[in-house]
């Protein structure tokens, strides 16, 4: 089974959030999923929150990168801006 981390999209239309999981490739977007490894706001929570927010727990993320699971571009980006792949490149290293 290939497992990717993706995005799943939620949230009201024209509000997105999303859900950073971990997945099998084969399964839809919004569908089954293996595990949560956080959430992602791109226009924020609210209107006092108005930038990003981005939520990722870096343990688990890491786990799964260790694994063999493929993030994909997006995703990538985002655990670059939250340490999680310098974190993972630096345990790869050794």
């Amino acid at each position: 089974m290939a497992v990717k981390l993706r995005l799943m999209r939620m949230g009201k239309t024209k509000h997105p959030t999303y859900r950073l999981v971990a997945a099998d490739s084969r399964s839809p977007r919004d569908g089954r999923f293996i595990e949560v490894l956080g959430t992602y706001a791109p226009r924020g929570r609210s209107s006092s929150e108005p930038s990003a927010v981005i939520r990722i727990d870096n343990a688990k993320a890491v786990k799964w990168l260790r694994q063999g699971a493929q993030a994909t571009d997006r995703v990538q980006k985002l655990l670059q801006s939250a340490g999680a792949w310098d974190e993972f490149n630096a345990s790869k290293a050794r």
